[in-house]
């Protein structure tokens, strides 16, 4: 019996009150930090090899199916807006293709070959890294994928919350996040959705710092796609060099990003 699929601890949900209902859901998500402090080491492992690939120019790439699949896609598409790194750096593949992430599409997981012809259509070098996401750790799509991947020299890395999976067999850094049955038997996209998602988030930032993303603790290469974030990035390069805000602003929109504006003030300081 698979962890994730094991019954849940409570039973009778529907004769439960709501405030019991609710309760009993945040008591089940506490568990899930301590299940992903577990896994630090290894997750710190990934990272360490990761970074010296993407120096080279490599990539990271998220394979997966349902919520796994979604959660990949999310955590990529916000690298570009916050980092302001290439659109393709860190890439999120779903099985079924974009349309799978609104709606299931039937049995695109069941194939063990198409993620790797995902993969093919952005191409690949041997400094990529491919991270399989699945809760149970038997995605045929996934377990195909970085199988493929590890065949052609890429790093692997999986992302599961059962232990000793199919999945973690097949790639180089497993990591395994077991956070216990759910609270509804089986709703994989609860506390293991929950444990995905902040160990991606740890991975990919992480991953970013590493590579020079962040100034201090600040995003100093994000895009300016809003009034919120030039607001933001004002305020960043107004406590840097002292400006004003009308100018702190004047020279955030004429150089681009934070980081070139700052540049330029303390270049032209001297």
């Amino acid at each position: 019996m698979k962890v994730t699929e094991s019954t849940s601890h409570y039973d009778n949900l529907e004769q439960m009150n709501l405030l019991d209902l609710l309760y009993n859901i945040n008591k089940e998500d506490k568990k899930v930090p301590l299940a992903v402090e577990k896994v630090i080491p290894k997750i710190s492992e990934l990272v360490d090899h990761i970074v010296p690939r993407m120096e080279k120019g490599g990539r990271l790439i998220y394979i997966g199916a349902g919520t796994s699949g979604r959660l990949g896609v999310l955590d990529a598409s916000e690298c570009p807006p916050t980092y302001g790194v290439p659109f393709d750096m860190v890439l999120g593949l779903i099985a079924g293709g974009d349309k799978a992430i609104r709606k299931a599409v039937e049995n695109a997981e069941d194939d063990p070959d198409q993620a790797w012809k995902d993969i093919l259509e952005y191409g690949f070098n041997d400094q990529d890294t491919v991270i399989g996401i699945a809760a149970s750790g038997t995605t045929p799509y996934v377990i195909g994928g970085v199988k493929t991947a590890r065949a052609n020299g890429l790093l692997t890395g999986s992302i599961t919350c059962n232990p000793d999976s199919p999945l973690s067999k097949e790639v180089a850094h497993p990591i395994e996040a077991v956070v216990g049955p759910e609270f509804i038997t089986g709703s994989t996209r609860m506390k293991s959705g929950t444990a995905q998602k902040l160990i991606l988030n740890m991975i990919s930032t992480t991953v970013m710092i590493k590579l020079g993303k962040v100034k201090g603790n600040k995003m100093v290469d994000m895009q300016l796609s809003n009034a919120k974030l030039v607001q933001r990035g004002t305020k960043m390069i107004m406590e840097a060099t002292g400006l004003d805000a009308e100018k702190a602003k004047g020279l955030l929109l004429s150089e681009g990003s934070v980081r070139k504006a700052t540049e330029y003030f303390y270049k032209n300081q001297k």
